[in-house]
Order: structure tokens, then sequence, then C-alpha cells
């Protein structure tokens, strides 16, 4: 082969290679760009959970949703009775993520997906303790009656003891000393949900079974024993709503006349008075002694979903709108300086808390309390 012919060959080779090495290069960028855009899909697609009603306005907040959608942390949500979430934990179609109210129903799910080989891990952004939403004269005849003591303007502590005490002696309010301030003939009675289907009113008998034992119940017997006394705190109340927030709303639009006492979150009465810049004159806070709070859990099943939770945690601007809705922050000071201006008072800090009991001992006072209200 002369030599111009192999130049000419040589150079032709080259084309050819250059070719084939530019198209080898196109089809891996190609490929590499496809898989980019397969991870950032997956990294913006909705994180798909169920959620308590506690929590269901903050995650209806656009600033919320803003918050979560610029971390690519997206959420479609689904509000489900934290009863019931365990129940949704099913291999292969859990969700990503659970935010049950309190702990026992986190617990509760936490179980289930270990026993469905689901690694599950909790964290609780925000809390809250269980109140009793009041109003000045019924506070004052607590305090005759030795049964409350004033801590500071607006707020009282309860003792749940005395308080348990007297309800089950079936007391009325004119029975008690001073009481010209709501002399009626009505049961002392402290308002709930009802208990078959309402945390806060589980939360109740597990705070009234703490008064009436002296102590947390953590046997069956017990739990029995506590179960059938308490039953009548609720089925003297008549209609009980399902969720706190009927109880809520009777008490801030009927007033003292239909619920004297009513057992809320106190986050309940914190957001109205943040909402309306202000509460009721006589609108009182009487914080249980002792009391339990309520933490909102939230369980990821996932990944994703467990960076969500951290978000919710420790995002300064996520904590600040869970403290425009009630909730309580590990910042103390930055709650109760968004609560002053409205002139609802609240205990800075909550000291006297107990645990409810397990699942399995709350659903068996549940379980007979409820057979009891049928009869």
């Amino acid at each position: 082969m002369s030599k111009p012919v192999k130049i000419v060959v040589t150079l032709l080779l080259l084309v050819l290679f250059g070719g084939a090495l530019t198209w080898s290069l196109r089809g891996h960028q190609l490929e590499s760009a496809q898989k980019r855009e397969a991870i950032a899909v997956a990294n913006t697609a909705a994180l798909e959970g169920l959620i308590a009603v506690d929590v269901e306005p903050y995650f209806k907040d656009e600033r919320v949703q803003r918050v979560l959608a610029a971390n690519r942390l997206p959420v479609h949500v689904a509000r489900v009775g934290s009863r019931d979430m365990a129940g949704k934990v099913v291999a292969g179609a859990t969700p990503d993520f659970f935010f049950p109210s309190g702990v026992v129903a986190a617990n509760q799910i936490a179980d289930a997906a270990r026993k469905a080989n689901i690694a599950a891990a909790q964290v609780s952004p925000f809390h809250t303790p269980l109140v009793i939403a009041s109003w000045e004269p019924i506070a004052k005849i607590l305090v005759a009656n030795g049964l409350a003591t004033p801590m500071q303007p607006k707020v009282y502590a309860v003792d749940m003891a005395k308080l348990t005490a007297l309800m089950l002696a079936k007391k009325r309010w004119k029975d008690l000393k001073d009481s010209s301030g709501y002399d009626v003939s009505r049961a002392v009675l402290v308002s709930t949900t009802d208990v078959r289907r309402s945390n806060s009113a589980a939360m109740y008998l597990a705070l009234t079974s703490y008064a009436l034992h002296g102590d947390l119940v953590t046997d069956r017997a017990g739990a029995q024993a506590d179960a059938a006394k308490l039953a009548e705190l609720f089925k003297r109340q008549g209609y009980q709503e399902n969720y706190v927030n009927g109880n809520f709303d009777d008490y801030v639009a009927i007033g003292i006349g239909k619920t004297p006492m009513a057992f809320i979150y106190e986050n309940q009465l914190v957001s109205h008075a943040l909402a309306k810049k202000g509460v009721g004159a006589d609108m009182v806070l009487l914080y249980p002694k002792p009391t339990i709070v309520n933490k909102v859990v939230f369980v990821a099943t996932n990944e994703r979903a467990k960076a969500l939770g951290e978000l919710l945690t420790n995002n300064a601007e996520l904590q600040g709108i869970a403290v425009e809705y009630g909730f309580r922050i590990a910042d103390t000071e930055r709650f109760v300086s968004a609560v002053k201006p409205t002139g609802l008072s609240v205990q800075p800090r909550v000291t006297e808390v107990v645990d409810p009991p397990s699942f399995d001992i709350m659903a068996e006072m549940i379980d007979l309390v409820s057979k009891e209200m049928t009869q």
C-alpha cells in the first residue's frame, strides 16, 4: 500500500473511531441525565402520610407546604384516627409516615412496623399538655374547696386526686362551699370527648386512673378495677363529641352554662387566642396536677420520611408556625413570648407530668368503659 493511501486509511479510521467515541459519550451522558432525572423525580414526589386531626391545619398551611416543597419533601396527607393508624401498617403498602397524637398510638405503630419487618424511626417535633379549659367563677369555687391553687393570674393547678374523688362522689356545684358564682344543680364533671374514639378522652381516662390508683396502672386487674369506677365519669356526661374540636367549640361558643370545665389540649386554646388576638375575659386554664403531655409523634418508615421528621423538628420557620397553632416546642421562651400578647396566661413550664399506661393497659380500660357506656 502506497504511503498516500495509508494516510487516507488512517484518517478514515480516526474519523470513524472519533465518531463512535462521540456517540458512546453522548449515550453515556444521556443515560446519566435520565438517571439524574429519575432521582430528581423520586426526590420531589409527595410523601404519603396519615395524620391526626391535631396537625391537619398545620399541614394545610401554605407556608408549611412551601417550606416542605423547597426542601424537596412535599407531602400528601390524609386524616385518620390515631388508634386506627397501626392497622395501616402493611408490608409493601405502608405510608411513608404517620403523625399520630400521643406516644401510645405511636408505639403501637412502631410495634406493627417491627412485626412487618419495616424499619420505623420516631421523633416528636412538638407537644402540648392536657389541660382543663374553664372560667374564673369555676376556678374560684375550686380554690374555695381546696381543689385548686392559683399559680398566676388566670392560671390554676388542680389536684386531680381530690377532683376525681369529688366527681365520683356525685357532688353538685351547688353543694360546694362558696358556690354563688355557679350555684346550679349540675353534677361536677369535666367534659370530654368520646373515649371510644378520641385520644384526648383516653388521656383523661389515663389521668383519672392515676389519680384514683395513686400511681401508674400497670396490671390488668388494676386497669379493670379503675375503669369500672371511672366509667361513671363518662356515662354521666351524656352526649360526647367524637373529636376534641367539638368539645372545645362548645366551651368557646356556648360557654360556662354547657361547659364549666372542658378537658382539651392546651394548643387549642392557645391557637384560638393567637388567631383572635385575645380570649374571653373569664377564660382560664386549669393545669391538672399531675398532667399528661401529649406528644405529636412523627413515625417515619423510610429515609425520605425520616428527613421530613428532622426538618419538622429543626427548621426554625416550621417550628415557629407550630407555635402559631398553639404547640409547644423545645424553645419554651419562644412559645411563652408568642402567647403573652394575647392576654391568655399559660404555665411556662409544666413539671408535674406522668406517662399514660401501656397500650395494652389503655386498651383494656377503654374497652371496659366502652361496654359500660352501652349498658
